[in-house]
């Protein structure tokens, strides 16, 4: 069983595609989104929660990844793995 994964994305991200079909690559079938494009208080929820401003952000379970450059830096240095099926 994959952790929980959940993504804060726009209606047109690029960044956001590229985010789920790599996590959909290493198993995840379910990614919970959350739109910020469409209320500006989830938006800034989201700013407070992350310090961040841009989309996608990325948890994975209760860990912040980040955005899309993090998520796929982690898959280079053999960490996304561990994230997503903890023992």
């Amino acid at each position: 069983m994959t952790a929980h994964v959940v993504m804060y994305s726009t209606a047109v991200c690029p960044y956001c595609t590229m985010a789920e079909r790599l996590l959909k690559s290493k198993g995840v079938e379910e990614i919970e989104k959350i739109r910020v494009d469409l209320d500006p208080v989830v938006r800034e929820n989201m700013m407070q929660k992350t310090g961040r401003r841009t989309v996608p952000q990325i948890y994975i379970g209760d860990t912040h990844v980040g955005g899309f450059d993090d998520l796929s830096a982690l898959d280079r240095a053999g960490k996304l793995a561990a994230l997503l099926n903890p023992a």
